[in-house]
């Protein structure tokens, strides 16, 4: 498992944004050299947790527990086959490309080091927005995304550090339950008789989502997510 490389994205103005200022950091580039991580602070008021990178809408993005953003190259391999176009690293607005991963496979909770410093923890997938879909600039892309379930991972960070490009990525916990990020994801979008099981991940799970199955276990019950 390898970190192919680490994307970094500026202010940019665009016409398909809800931000107030009309600005977006979703056009990432890979970058050279390392590149410092650690926690931004909390939703609303941290943004990126990558130095140098920019989180334009912190309403939505950023935080404490959106951190980075994971996509796997195999996934991105996948789309440029259904869309017929070249993808490069940070085409999703990813802060990591990664390789050797099966990101709808990771446990939330599960945690990775980083070259010889850094460890993240995954918290969930990642929800489309219209910017995202503006950025692609790919015709019902927020329903084709979902539909799919591959949203890559959003992760805290639990040790900050350098991260680079080239970087060795290993697991170092790995949590005794089954929900997934593909799971999350399924749950929280298209799913919702799932949410219930999100709770066997407690803490980790990202705070939005964790209140999201409670309120759906108070409501329902938990025996219909069995």
């Amino acid at each position: 498992m390898k970190l192919l490389s680490v994307n970094l994205g500026r202010p940019k103005a665009v016409p398909y944004t809800d931000q107030p200022e009309g600005v977006t950091g979703i056009d990432k580039q890979p970058v050279d050299g390392p590149v410092r991580v650690a926690a931004p602070g909390p939703k609303g008021v941290g943004a990126s947790g990558l130095a140098g990178d920019a989180v334009c809408e912190t309403r939505h993005h950023g935080g404490d527990d959106q951190a980075v953003y994971a996509m796997a190259r195999e996934d991105l391999d996948e789309w440029e086959g259904v869309l017929g176009r070249t993808l490069p690293n940070g085409s999703f607005g990813e802060n990591l490309t990664t390789a050797g991963i099966d990101l709808s496979g990771a446990l939330i909770g599960e945690r990775w080091g980083i070259g010889a410093e850094v460890v993240l923890e995954v918290t969930s997938g990642r929800i489309p927005c219209r910017t995202f879909q503006g950025h692609l600039g790919e015709k019902g892309w927020v329903r084709r995304f979902t539909q799919r379930g591959a949203p890559g991972a959003y992760l805290r960070v639990v040790r900050p550090g350098e991260v680079r490009a080239g970087d060795a990525i290993r697991r170092v916990h790995r949590p005794d339950h089954e929900v997934t990020v593909a799971l999350q994801f399924r749950a929280v979008t298209t799913e919702r008789t799932l949410l219930p099981r999100l709770l066997a991940a407690a803490d980790a799970l990202h705070p939005e989502a964790l209140a999201k199955a409670r309120q759906y276990e108070t409501k329902y019950g938990a025996d219909l997510g069995a």
